[in-house]
């Protein structure tokens, strides 16, 4: 049975993202974080969705978009914003 893990950079940078976004408005900061935290759970039905990252070969990590947050799983990574300079 596969398992779901966040790695500990991937839950500050939820946080990191929760405070941002709660500055400026707490209800989309938390609807934010909350789908950030579902989506990743769909891979454990449909473990093909999204895109694999070539660069990562043999093992295979797939990268999916939630709105314009980026996440790489079955490892959570981490997730951020399209727009954020990484």
């Amino acid at each position: 049975m596969m398992k779901l893990e966040w790695t500990r950079k991937a839950v500050s940078d939820l946080g990191r993202l929760h405070d941002f976004l709660a500055s400026v408005n707490r209800q989309a900061a938390a609807r934010t974080v909350q789908s950030l935290t579902s989506a990743p759970a769909r891979l454990l039905e449909q473990p093909r969705i999204g895109e694999r990252l070539e660069e990562f070969d043999p093992r295979e990590v797939r990268r999916i978009l939630v709105g314009h947050y980026e996440m790489s799983t079955i490892y959570v990574l981490r997730p951020w914003h399209t727009r954020e300079s990484r």
